[in-house]
């Protein structure tokens, strides 16, 4: 009787070996990358945020009492740089009635500096207003932006402003919210301007530059238009929320005058 000789399938354990290092090494990967991810996340939605608005709290704070350590203005427009003026003035300048009646335009602020404030009671918005629409300078650091070619706040034409709907501060996350007649202000060292609310367009494409004209309308949606002369402030973000594909933009109209 023949004696059999055992046979040890080596090379199929091998392989089997190789396969489940493979297995086990590509899901350490994935866990690494997703905890990767995650932190990314954490810091783009929370930590910029936190940071943006501490800042901008901060800023706001310091344009505050630099204006209200100077001596009450003597009149006219405010500086290039929105760091003068006193205390508000108790008393109010007559409405500004029709839009064709607003201020003149004051010198255009330096680029990329803080020299108002805007707020916006509805959405307990307090933010500063930066001159320059720049991403790193201005919006990233929790700003509202300043658009330059545009008027300034309680000047005659169109003062547009922009900012973050989400991350960096995302000052107007909640934007969609204001309806017409709701109350925004724009404080500067010499006055602190009311406008209110006239209307809202959702959602147009962001190449719908005439929002910002003097005279603001859409070319993309023509029954969203002004058409007359005023001074108008108009608020840009984007939309839908953490997404850059459409702008939103509100429109509201000067109301009064409040020097300081």
């Amino acid at each position: 009787m023949r004696e059999r000789i055992p046979v040890v399938v080596q090379g199929r354990r091998t392989r089997r070996s190789r396969a489940v290092r493979a297995l086990w090494t590509g899901a350490e990967l994935a866990v690494t990358l997703g905890a990767v991810l995650l932190l990314l996340v954490v810091h783009q939605l929370w930590w910029t945020n936190r940071q943006a608005q501490h800042a901008a709290r901060d800023q706001v704070g310091r344009l505050e009492r630099q204006w209200d350590a100077r001596p009450p203005a003597s009149g006219g427009p405010a500086p290039e740089d929105g760091r003068t003026g006193g205390a508000r003035a108790a008393q109010s300048a007559p409405p500004a009635g029709p839009p064709g009646r607003a201020a003149s335009r004051p010198p255009a602020p330096s680029e990329n500096l803080a020299y108002a404030v805007l707020r916006i009671p509805r959405i307990g918005l307090t933010v500063p207003i930066a001159q320059g629409v720049d991403k790193a300078a201005v919006l990233n650091r929790g700003y509202v932006g300043h658009y330059p070619h545009s008027a300034q706040p309680g000047g005659a034409g169109n003062a547009a402003l922009a900012g973050h709907r989400n991350t960096h501060g995302e000052p107007f996350r909640h934007l969609d919210r204001l309806r017409p007649g709701d109350t925004v202000l724009v404080d500067t060292a010499g006055a602190r301007y009311t406008y209110a609310v006239e209307r809202t367009l959702p959602r147009t494409s962001p190449g719908d530059g005439t929002v910002l004209a003097a005279v603001p309308y859409s070319s993309v949606h023509p029954a969203y238009r002004f058409t007359a002369p005023g001074a108008y402030l108009t608020l840009t973000t984007c939309t839908p929320e953490y997404t850059s594909t459409y702008r939103l933009v509100v429109w509201a109209v000067l109301r009064s005058t409040q020097s300081r």
